[in-house]
Protein backbone atom coordinates (compact mmCIF):
# COMPACT_ATOMS: atom_id res chain seq x y z
CA UNK A 1 0.00 0.00 0.00
CA UNK A 2 3.03 2.30 -0.07
CA UNK A 3 3.61 4.71 -2.95
CA UNK A 4 7.11 3.36 -3.56
CA UNK A 5 8.97 0.20 -2.46
CA UNK A 6 10.81 0.51 0.82
CA UNK A 7 14.55 1.32 0.55
CA UNK A 8 16.86 -1.68 0.50
CA UNK A 9 18.31 -0.83 3.93
CA UNK A 10 14.82 -1.05 5.51
CA UNK A 11 14.60 -4.77 6.22
CA UNK A 12 10.95 -5.98 6.10
CA UNK A 13 11.22 -7.35 9.62
CA UNK A 14 12.40 -3.98 10.94
CA UNK A 15 9.60 -2.13 9.13
CA UNK A 16 6.99 -4.45 10.58
CA UNK A 17 8.50 -4.14 14.05
CA UNK A 18 8.49 -0.32 13.84
CA UNK A 19 4.80 -0.32 12.90
CA UNK A 20 3.65 -3.02 15.28
CA UNK A 21 5.64 -2.16 18.40
CA UNK A 22 5.73 1.64 18.09
CA UNK A 23 3.32 3.21 15.57
CA UNK A 24 0.36 1.01 16.49
CA UNK A 25 0.98 0.70 20.24
CA UNK A 26 1.08 3.03 23.25
CA UNK A 27 4.88 3.28 23.00
CA UNK A 28 4.57 6.15 20.53
CA UNK A 29 3.25 8.39 23.33
CA UNK A 30 5.62 7.25 26.08
CA UNK A 31 7.72 10.28 27.14
CA UNK A 32 10.00 8.09 29.27
CA UNK A 33 10.97 5.91 26.31
CA UNK A 34 11.54 7.98 23.16
CA UNK A 35 11.55 6.18 19.84
CA UNK A 36 14.94 4.81 18.73
CA UNK A 37 16.46 6.84 15.91
CA UNK A 38 16.21 3.95 13.44
CA UNK A 39 12.52 3.44 14.22
CA UNK A 40 11.82 7.18 13.88
CA UNK A 41 13.53 7.19 10.46
CA UNK A 42 11.42 4.26 9.26
CA UNK A 43 8.15 5.77 10.51
CA UNK A 44 8.94 9.17 8.97
CA UNK A 45 9.55 7.49 5.60
CA UNK A 46 6.32 5.48 5.87
CA UNK A 47 4.36 8.63 6.72
CA UNK A 48 5.67 10.39 3.61
CA UNK A 49 4.93 7.40 1.37
CA UNK A 50 1.52 6.34 2.67
CA UNK A 51 -1.29 6.90 0.14
CA UNK A 52 -4.70 8.40 1.06
CA UNK A 53 -7.64 6.13 1.94
CA UNK A 54 -8.89 6.49 -1.63
CA UNK A 55 -6.20 3.94 -2.55
CA UNK A 56 -8.63 1.26 -1.30
CA UNK A 57 -10.92 2.07 -4.22
CA UNK A 58 -8.43 0.51 -6.66
CA UNK A 59 -8.87 -3.22 -7.17
CA UNK A 60 -5.16 -3.80 -7.78
CA UNK A 61 -4.33 -2.38 -4.35
CA UNK A 62 -6.92 -4.54 -2.63
CA UNK A 63 -5.61 -7.62 -4.45
CA UNK A 64 -2.10 -6.91 -3.19
CA UNK A 65 -3.37 -6.71 0.37
CA UNK A 66 -5.28 -9.97 0.04
CA UNK A 67 -2.12 -11.70 -1.20
CA UNK A 68 -0.15 -10.13 1.64
CA UNK A 69 -2.59 -11.45 4.23
CA UNK A 70 -1.89 -14.97 2.97
CA UNK A 71 1.89 -14.67 2.73
CA UNK A 72 4.75 -14.67 5.22
CA UNK A 73 7.59 -12.17 5.04
CA UNK A 74 9.83 -14.80 3.42
CA UNK A 75 7.29 -15.29 0.60
CA UNK A 76 6.01 -18.67 1.77
CA UNK A 77 2.29 -19.32 2.27
CA UNK A 78 1.03 -18.47 5.75
CA UNK A 79 -0.68 -21.08 7.93
CA UNK A 80 -4.44 -21.40 7.46
CA UNK A 81 -5.09 -20.22 11.03
CA UNK A 82 -2.94 -17.11 10.44
CA UNK A 83 -4.78 -16.27 7.22
CA UNK A 84 -8.13 -16.60 8.97
CA UNK A 85 -6.97 -14.38 11.84
CA UNK A 86 -5.54 -11.78 9.43
CA UNK A 87 -8.81 -11.69 7.48
CA UNK A 88 -10.80 -11.18 10.67
CA UNK A 89 -8.54 -8.34 11.83
CA UNK A 90 -8.62 -6.57 8.46
CA UNK A 91 -12.41 -6.76 8.33
CA UNK A 92 -12.55 -5.17 11.79
CA UNK A 93 -10.27 -2.40 10.52
CA UNK A 94 -12.54 -1.85 7.53
CA UNK A 95 -15.60 -1.69 9.78
CA UNK A 96 -13.85 0.96 11.88
CA UNK A 97 -13.01 2.95 8.72
CA UNK A 98 -16.63 2.84 7.55
CA UNK A 99 -18.01 3.94 10.95
CA UNK A 100 -15.68 6.95 10.94
CA UNK A 101 -16.42 7.86 7.29
CA UNK A 102 -12.97 7.03 5.97
CA UNK A 103 -14.58 4.52 3.58
CA UNK A 104 -18.06 4.07 2.16
CA UNK A 105 -17.93 0.26 2.00
CA UNK A 106 -15.67 -2.68 2.79
CA UNK A 107 -13.40 -3.19 -0.26
CA UNK A 108 -12.16 -6.64 0.80
CA UNK A 109 -13.59 -9.59 -1.18
CA UNK A 110 -16.16 -11.79 0.54
CA UNK A 111 -17.79 -15.16 0.04
CA UNK A 112 -16.83 -16.89 -3.20
CA UNK A 113 -14.62 -13.95 -4.16
CA UNK A 114 -12.31 -14.70 -1.20
CA UNK A 115 -11.07 -18.27 -0.95
CA UNK A 116 -9.35 -18.73 2.41
CA UNK A 117 -7.70 -22.02 3.37
CA UNK A 118 -9.79 -24.35 5.51
CA UNK A 119 -8.95 -24.32 9.22
CA UNK A 120 -9.50 -27.52 11.19
CA UNK A 121 -11.90 -27.02 14.10
CA UNK A 122 -10.88 -30.20 15.92
CA UNK A 123 -7.80 -30.70 18.04
CA UNK A 124 -5.11 -32.84 16.45
CA UNK A 125 -5.05 -36.07 18.44
CA UNK A 126 -1.26 -36.19 18.15
CA UNK A 127 -0.99 -33.25 20.58
CA UNK A 128 -2.40 -35.23 23.51
CA UNK A 129 -0.15 -36.72 26.19
CA UNK A 130 -0.53 -40.09 27.88
CA UNK A 131 -0.68 -40.40 31.64
CA UNK A 132 2.79 -41.92 32.11
CA UNK A 133 4.44 -39.20 30.03
CA UNK A 134 2.74 -36.42 32.00
CA UNK A 135 3.79 -38.07 35.28
CA UNK A 136 7.43 -38.18 34.16
CA UNK A 137 7.38 -34.55 33.06
CA UNK A 138 5.74 -33.34 36.26
CA UNK A 139 8.25 -35.31 38.33
CA UNK A 140 11.17 -33.81 36.40
CA UNK A 141 9.78 -30.28 36.83
CA UNK A 142 9.11 -30.84 40.53
CA UNK A 143 12.74 -31.81 41.13
CA UNK A 144 14.10 -28.51 39.76
CA UNK A 145 15.78 -26.37 42.44
CA UNK A 146 14.08 -23.36 44.01
CA UNK A 147 10.71 -23.15 42.23
CA UNK A 148 10.28 -26.59 40.72
CA UNK A 149 7.40 -27.59 42.98
CA UNK A 150 5.48 -24.41 42.18
CA UNK A 151 5.84 -24.99 38.43
CA UNK A 152 4.81 -28.61 38.88
CA UNK A 153 1.66 -27.46 40.69
CA UNK A 154 0.89 -24.99 37.89
CA UNK A 155 1.16 -27.60 35.13
CA UNK A 156 -0.70 -30.17 37.25
CA UNK A 157 -3.58 -27.67 37.55
CA UNK A 158 -3.86 -27.45 33.77
CA UNK A 159 -3.67 -31.24 33.41
CA UNK A 160 -5.99 -32.30 36.25
CA UNK A 161 -8.44 -29.36 36.36
CA UNK A 162 -8.43 -28.30 32.70
CA UNK A 163 -7.90 -24.60 33.37
CA UNK A 164 -6.63 -22.27 30.68
CA UNK A 165 -3.13 -20.89 31.46
CA UNK A 166 -4.49 -17.34 31.73
CA UNK A 167 -7.02 -18.57 34.31
CA UNK A 168 -4.44 -20.50 36.33
CA UNK A 169 -2.03 -17.56 36.65
CA UNK A 170 -4.89 -15.41 38.01
CA UNK A 171 -5.84 -17.83 40.80
CA UNK A 172 -5.51 -16.65 44.40
CA UNK A 173 -5.04 -19.02 47.31
CA UNK A 174 -8.52 -18.04 48.53
CA UNK A 175 -10.02 -19.21 45.23
CA UNK A 176 -9.16 -22.83 46.08
CA UNK A 177 -10.96 -24.98 48.66
CA UNK A 178 -8.38 -27.56 49.72
CA UNK A 179 -9.61 -29.98 52.42
CA UNK A 180 -7.15 -32.28 54.20
CA UNK A 181 -8.82 -35.27 52.56
CA UNK A 182 -11.04 -35.78 49.53
CA UNK A 183 -11.89 -33.51 46.62
CA UNK A 184 -11.51 -29.74 46.60
CA UNK A 185 -12.70 -27.08 44.16
CA UNK A 186 -11.59 -23.94 42.37
CA UNK A 187 -13.83 -20.90 42.09
CA UNK A 188 -12.65 -19.50 38.76
CA UNK A 189 -13.71 -15.89 38.19
CA UNK A 190 -10.90 -14.11 36.38
CA UNK A 191 -8.43 -14.47 33.52
CA UNK A 192 -5.14 -12.64 33.04
CA UNK A 193 -4.01 -13.20 29.44
CA UNK A 194 -0.51 -12.04 28.60
CA UNK A 195 -1.02 -9.20 26.13
CA UNK A 196 2.18 -7.15 26.38
CA UNK A 197 2.78 -3.86 28.15
CA UNK A 198 2.66 -1.89 24.90
CA UNK A 199 -0.95 -2.99 24.29
CA UNK A 200 -2.59 -2.45 27.70
CA UNK A 201 -3.93 0.81 29.11
CA UNK A 202 -2.27 0.00 32.44
CA UNK A 203 1.07 -0.66 30.69
CA UNK A 204 1.22 -4.02 32.48
CA UNK A 205 2.09 -7.25 30.68
CA UNK A 206 -1.16 -8.98 31.70
CA UNK A 207 -4.68 -7.65 31.16
CA UNK A 208 -7.46 -8.44 33.62
CA UNK A 209 -10.53 -9.91 31.93
CA UNK A 210 -13.66 -11.84 32.79
CA UNK A 211 -13.90 -15.52 31.94
CA UNK A 212 -13.84 -16.37 28.25
CA UNK A 213 -17.29 -16.77 26.73
CA UNK A 214 -19.09 -15.73 29.93
CA UNK A 215 -20.87 -12.65 31.16
CA UNK A 216 -19.27 -9.92 33.24
CA UNK A 217 -18.72 -11.10 36.80
CA UNK A 218 -19.66 -14.71 36.00
CA UNK A 219 -17.82 -17.57 37.74
CA UNK A 220 -17.50 -21.33 37.44
CA UNK A 221 -16.64 -24.11 39.86
CA UNK A 222 -14.06 -26.74 38.89
CA UNK A 223 -13.38 -29.88 40.97
CA UNK A 224 -9.86 -30.54 42.27
CA UNK A 225 -8.95 -34.21 42.53
CA UNK A 226 -7.30 -35.32 45.83
CA UNK A 227 -3.85 -35.76 44.22
CA UNK A 228 -3.87 -32.14 43.06
CA UNK A 229 -5.22 -30.95 46.41
CA UNK A 230 -2.15 -32.45 48.09
CA UNK A 231 0.21 -30.81 45.57
CA UNK A 232 -1.40 -27.39 46.08
CA UNK A 233 -1.39 -27.64 49.89
CA UNK A 234 2.31 -28.49 49.73
CA UNK A 235 3.04 -25.43 47.55
CA UNK A 236 1.08 -23.07 49.81
CA UNK A 237 3.01 -24.33 52.84
CA UNK A 238 6.44 -24.29 51.18
CA UNK A 239 6.15 -20.75 49.78
CA UNK A 240 4.25 -19.32 52.78
CA UNK A 241 1.31 -18.11 50.69
CA UNK A 242 -1.61 -16.25 52.27
CA UNK A 243 -5.28 -16.20 51.25
CA UNK A 244 -4.89 -13.08 49.10
CA UNK A 245 -1.64 -14.21 47.45
CA UNK A 246 -1.40 -15.56 43.93
CA UNK A 247 -1.45 -19.34 43.99
CA UNK A 248 1.34 -19.43 41.38
CA UNK A 249 3.35 -16.22 41.90
CA UNK A 250 6.14 -15.16 39.59
CA UNK A 251 9.77 -14.91 40.61
CA UNK A 252 9.30 -11.44 42.12
CA UNK A 253 5.83 -12.04 43.50
CA UNK A 254 3.87 -10.74 40.51
CA UNK A 255 1.99 -12.62 37.82
CA UNK A 256 3.69 -15.75 36.51
CA UNK A 257 4.99 -14.86 33.04
CA UNK A 258 4.10 -16.97 30.03
CA UNK A 259 7.68 -16.80 28.78
CA UNK A 260 8.79 -18.40 32.06
CA UNK A 261 6.37 -21.32 32.24
CA UNK A 262 6.73 -22.01 28.49
CA UNK A 263 10.50 -22.19 28.93
CA UNK A 264 10.13 -24.61 31.85
CA UNK A 265 7.75 -26.80 29.82
CA UNK A 266 10.05 -26.80 26.79
CA UNK A 267 12.98 -27.92 28.96
CA UNK A 268 10.92 -30.72 30.51
CA UNK A 269 9.79 -31.86 27.09
CA UNK A 270 13.38 -31.93 25.87
CA UNK A 271 14.59 -33.88 28.90
CA UNK A 272 11.77 -36.44 29.13
CA UNK A 273 10.71 -37.09 25.53
CA UNK A 274 12.81 -39.14 23.15
CA UNK A 275 14.37 -37.45 20.12
CA UNK A 276 11.65 -38.90 17.92
CA UNK A 277 8.88 -37.70 20.26
CA UNK A 278 10.38 -34.20 20.43
CA UNK A 279 9.86 -33.87 16.67
CA UNK A 280 6.16 -34.70 16.98
CA UNK A 281 3.23 -32.55 18.17
CA UNK A 282 2.98 -34.44 21.48
CA UNK A 283 2.61 -31.85 24.24
CA UNK A 284 4.29 -29.20 22.10
CA UNK A 285 2.26 -26.41 23.69
CA UNK A 286 1.44 -25.87 27.36
CA UNK A 287 -2.22 -25.59 26.31
CA UNK A 288 -2.08 -29.26 25.27
CA UNK A 289 -2.34 -30.15 28.97
CA UNK A 290 -5.84 -28.65 29.03
CA UNK A 291 -6.72 -30.46 25.81
CA UNK A 292 -5.57 -33.74 27.35
CA UNK A 293 -7.63 -33.12 30.50
CA UNK A 294 -10.87 -32.38 28.65
CA UNK A 295 -10.37 -35.36 26.34
CA UNK A 296 -9.79 -37.61 29.36
CA UNK A 297 -13.00 -36.41 31.02
CA UNK A 298 -14.99 -37.12 27.86
CA UNK A 299 -13.41 -40.53 27.30
CA UNK A 300 -14.15 -41.52 30.90
CA UNK A 301 -17.85 -41.07 30.18
CA UNK A 302 -18.39 -37.69 31.86
CA UNK A 303 -21.49 -36.08 30.30
CA UNK A 304 -20.47 -33.41 27.75
CA UNK A 305 -22.68 -30.82 29.49
CA UNK A 306 -20.74 -31.35 32.73
CA UNK A 307 -17.36 -31.18 30.98
CA UNK A 308 -18.44 -27.99 29.21
CA UNK A 309 -19.43 -26.47 32.56
CA UNK A 310 -16.10 -27.32 34.18
CA UNK A 311 -14.10 -26.24 31.12
CA UNK A 312 -15.94 -22.98 30.47
CA UNK A 313 -17.02 -23.96 26.94
CA UNK A 314 -20.37 -24.45 25.28
CA UNK A 315 -21.31 -28.06 24.57
CA UNK A 316 -21.24 -27.34 20.85
CA UNK A 317 -17.70 -25.93 20.94
CA UNK A 318 -16.56 -28.76 23.21
CA UNK A 319 -17.81 -31.53 20.92
CA UNK A 320 -16.59 -29.77 17.78
CA UNK A 321 -13.13 -29.23 19.23
CA UNK A 322 -12.64 -32.72 20.66
CA UNK A 323 -14.69 -34.82 18.23
CA UNK A 324 -11.64 -36.60 16.84
CA UNK A 325 -10.24 -37.38 20.29
CA UNK A 326 -13.25 -39.17 21.79
CA UNK A 327 -12.37 -42.85 21.43
CA UNK A 328 -14.62 -44.61 23.91
CA UNK A 329 -17.68 -45.07 21.69
CA UNK A 330 -15.83 -46.28 18.59
CA UNK A 331 -14.93 -49.70 20.01
CA UNK A 332 -18.55 -50.29 21.00
CA UNK A 333 -19.81 -49.30 17.58
CA UNK A 334 -17.33 -51.58 15.81
CA UNK A 335 -18.22 -54.47 18.14
CA UNK A 336 -21.93 -53.99 17.43
CA UNK A 337 -21.26 -54.00 13.69
CA UNK A 338 -19.18 -57.15 14.05
CA UNK A 339 -21.93 -58.89 16.04
CA UNK A 340 -24.49 -57.83 13.46
CA UNK A 341 -22.33 -59.28 10.69
CA UNK A 342 -21.99 -62.59 12.55
CA UNK A 343 -25.78 -62.89 12.73
CA UNK A 344 -26.19 -62.46 8.99
CA UNK A 345 -26.80 -65.72 7.07
CA UNK A 346 -23.82 -66.93 5.10
CA UNK A 347 -24.09 -66.56 1.37
CA UNK A 348 -22.79 -69.09 -1.15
Amino acid sequence: MLRTPAPAHFAPVKVRRALREYAFSNRRNDPDNPLPAEVQTILDWIRRNSPPMSAWEKTENVDKVVVGLSTRLDGAAAAASSVKRNDRIMNLVMSYAIRHDYLKENPLPKGKDRTSPKVADSIDKRRLLNRDLVAKMLDWIGERPRRGRLYRAFFATLYYAGLRPEEAVALRVGDATLPETGWGEFLVHEAQPEVGSQWTDSRKVHEQRWLKGRGEGDTRVVPIRPALVRILREVIKKYHLGEADLLFPGEKGGMLAGSVFRRVWDKARKEVLSEREQKTLTGKRVYDLRHTCLTTWLNRGTPPAQVAEWAGNSVQVLLTTYARCIAGEVDGILKALEDDEDRQPARV
